[in-house]
C-alpha cells in the first residue's frame, strides 16, 4: 500500500533525511547491513519473551530499510548490486524475525501454533515471487492490502502484549493471502494475449520505472528507420534538383542532349516560320543588289 499509493509521498518525506545520511558518511551498504543486525536482535527479544523490547528494535529494523533507497539516490550509488543485496536481506530479516516468533511460540503454547509463523513466511515469499516474477515478463505487480511495511507494522502491534501477538498472526496470515491472491489475479488478467519476449519485458520494465531512456530498443529501431528513410528522401530530392537544373540550362540556351539541340534548332510556332521566309527574301535581294554594277545595268 505504501509502495503502490504513497509512494511519492514517502520519498518527498525520506529525500532529505536520506540526503542529510549521504552528509554524515553513511552509505545504503551500511544500512541494509545494519538491519540485518536489528533485525536478529528483534527475533532474540522474541524469543526470550521481551515483547515490549522487540518493538523499537523492529521499528529500527523497519528505519533501516525505509531509508537505504533514499540514501542510494541521494549518494549516487544506486546500482543494480545494491538492489540486489536489500532485496536477498529483507528475505533474511523476515526469516530471522519469524523464526524468532517460531521460538517463542513453541516455549510459551502448547499445539500446532508454531506452524503459524511458518504459514506467514511462505505466503509472504509468494507475494515476493509473483511481484519479482511478474516484473521479469514486463508485467507489474506492485500494490496490496500487506506489503512489507504493513506487515512489518502488524506484527509490531503484535508485539504490544502477549496475548494479542496470535490473533495478530492469525490476521497477518490472511492480509497477506488476499494480497497474494490479489496480485495473482492482477497478473493474469494483465497477461492476456502473446507471449513476450524478454526484449520487449525489458523494455516495459524501463519505461515503467522511469530510466532514461524509455523503451531503448525500440527507439533506436525508430531512428534508423527515419535515418534511411532521410537518405531515400534526400537521394530523391538530389535527384530531382539535378533534373530541374537540367532544364534550366537548356531555357538558358544550353542544350543538354543531342534530341534538345535538334529541338532548339527547328522553329516553334509560325512567327518563326516567318522570321525564316523574311531571311530568305533578304539574302536574295541582297545576291540580286550584288549582281548590277553602279548604273544599274548588268555586270558582264
Amino acid at each position: 500500500m505504501f509502495d503502490g499509493r504513497w509512494r511519492e509521498a514517502v520519498d518527498r518525506t525520506t529525500g532529505p533525511v536520506g540526503r542529510t545520511l549521504v552528509r554524515h558518511g553513511v552509505t545504503a551498504d551500511v544500512l541494509t547491513g545494519s538491519g540485518l543486525v536489528f533485525a536478529g536482535a528483534t527475533a532474540v527479544a522474541v524469543a526470550t519473551g521481551h515483547l515490549l523490547l522487540a518493538v523499537p528494535l523492529l521499528a529500527l529494523t523497519g528505519f533501516h530499510d525505509l531509508f537505504d533507497g533514499p540514501v542510494a539516490k541521494a549518494g549516487g550509488t544506486a546500482s543494480v548490486r545494491g538492489a540486489f543485496f536489500d532485496s536477498v536481506s529483507d528475505r533474511v530479516a523476515d526469516i530471522v524475525v519469524m523464526g524468532g516468533v517460531a521460538w517463542y511460540l513453541v516455549t510459551r503454547h502448547e499445539g500446532h501454533l508454531v506452524l503459524l509463523p511458518l504459514a506467514i513466511l511462505g505466503v509472504t515469499f509468494l507475494v515476493s515471487y509473483e511481484r519479482a516474477k511478474a516484473e521479469a515478463l514486463g508485467l507489474s505487480a506492485k500494490g496490496g492490502l500487506m506489503e512489507r511495511a504493513e506487515r512489518m507494522i502488524l506484527l509490531g502491534v503484535g508485539f504490544l502484549a502477549a496475548w494479542l501477538l496470535v490473533p495478530v498472526l492469525w490476521v497477518l496470515l490472511a492480509l497477506t493471502a488476499a494480497t497474494a491472491i490479489g496480485r495473482f489475479v492482477r497478473v493474469w488478467n494483465a497477461a492476456e494475449g502473446p507471449a513476450r519476449t524478454a526484449a520487449d519485458a525489458r523494455a516495459s520494465v524501463r519505461a515503467e520505472e522511469g530510466v532514461a531512456g524509455i523503451a531503448a530498443a525500440s527507439g533506436d529501431r525508430t531512428a534508423r528507420s527515419h535515418w534511411r528513410q532521410g537518405r531515400v528522401d534526400s537521394r530523391w530530392r538530389a535527384r530531382r534538383e539535378g533534373a530541374t537544373h537540367a532544364r534550366a540550362l537548356g531555357r538558358a540556351g544550353e542544350p543538354v542532349g543531342r534530341w534538345r539541340a535538334r529541338r532548339q534548332e527547328a522553329p516553334a510556332s509560325r512567327t518563326g516560320r516567318a522570321m525564316r521566309a523574311r531571311r530568305v527574301r533578304e539574302r536574295q535581294g541582297a545576291r540580286a543588289v550584288r549582281g548590277t554594277g553602279p548604273s544599274g545595268r548588268r555586270r558582264i
